[in-house]
């Protein structure tokens, strides 16, 4: 058997990837004194190897040392003294194999170790300023949440958004921001916009005030630019791409505005609002879309709008909204 073949067979068996017939080959190979030089090469050879490893602490050391006697007794138990230098070098091929069976956790730990998150939310009818790890400004709309890293990773800058929020992204271009959502994911380098994505909602929206965004469906992708909006129906999977020169994030001074919302939607952002609860009517069909904007206006006048323009009725009684239709 040629050398090159015969070191092939060491590597593979002290790598614990052998055959039978291969193992049966390689003790054979142990007991004969003509493969002493294969072995003084070897060793060096992974002894090489192993002091490009990370260091080891000294009880990992003395562990991989044990399980290298262990290996080597394998081989050739009547044998000891002429392995003194191959011992050592199996330090750190266990070494090697130890850490190629738990790479992926072992850089994840020693090169990005777990990040730290934090939360911020709002409750019924309030707003919250919250500034980002890498300055990004983000104002919640109410029963909203955002979870967020104490620090940002390297290749990206990545939040959870749950509810409403409008963005001012610090601009990086080696390091995209994404918020992520329950129905889509928005990727931007550096632009203000505002995502609607409450879960309880049947649609959910991005408006995009300035710069560009990209917008990650489940099995679409869609990029806005300034003054463009796109509406989602995670109920039908309908979307819809508009252009919209109004004032992006209205809720933030006070102001609401419906655009085709549906009537159920409609009275959740009422909710959130206005700190009320709203029911409708037993035994009447509500499948009304309402637009129209609102500035700064009391529940009733919203009602009242929305009462003028679509036809649903309002009983107000203390917190508690009752909509309902006119009986035919």
């Amino acid at each position: 058997m040629e050398k090159n073949e015969n070191t092939l067979f060491w590597r593979r068996y002290i790598d614990n990837l052998y055959t039978t017939e291969d193992a049966e080959k390689l003790l054979e190979m142990g007991r004969d004194a003509s493969d002493d030089d294969l072995l003084d090469d070897l060793a060096k050879e992974i002894w090489d190897e192993s002091a490009q490893m990370q260091p080891c602490t000294s009880l990992e050391r003395e562990k991989y040392k044990e399980e290298a006697r262990q290996l080597l007794r394998r081989i050739n138990p009547g044998k000891k003294p002429r392995y003194d230098r191959l011992v050592m070098s199996l330090v750190g091929v266990v070494a090697m194999i130890c850490l190629v069976w738990g790479v992926a956790g072992y850089w994840h730990v020693v090169n990005k170790p777990d990040l730290v998150w934090l939360v911020a939310s709002t409750s019924y009818g309030e707003q919250k300023e919250v500034i980002l790890p890498d300055g990004t400004r983000l104002m919640l709309n109410a029963c909203s949440q955002v979870r967020y890293p104490e620090r940002f990773a390297e290749e990206k800058r990545e939040v959870e958004l749950e509810g409403e929020g409008y963005f001012q992204v610090t601009h990086k271009e080696e390091q995209p921001f994404i918020v992520t959502t329950d129905a889509f994911d928005v990727q931007v380098l550096g632009t203000c916009f505002n995502v609607r994505a409450y879960s309880s909602d049947e649609t959910v929206a991005v408006d995009v005030e300035s710069g560009k965004v990209q917008v990650d469906l489940p099995e679409a992708m869609m990029r806005l630019k300034a003054k463009e909006q796109v509406l989602i129906n995670k109920a039908s999977g309908e979307y819809s791409k508009l252009h919209d020169e109004g004032y992006v994030a209205v809720w933030r001074n006070g102001g609401l505005r419906f655009n085709a919302t549906p009537i159920c939607d409609v009275a959740k952002v009422l909710e959130r609002r206005y700190n009320c609860h709203i029911t409708f009517a037993d035994g009447q069909v509500f499948n009304n879309l309402i637009s129209g904007e609102h500035d700064n206006q009391s529940l009733e006048a919203v009602l009242q709008s929305i009462e003028y323009t679509s036809g649903i009725h309002f009983r107000i009684t203390g917190n508690q909204v009752v909509l309902y239709k006119d009986k035919e």
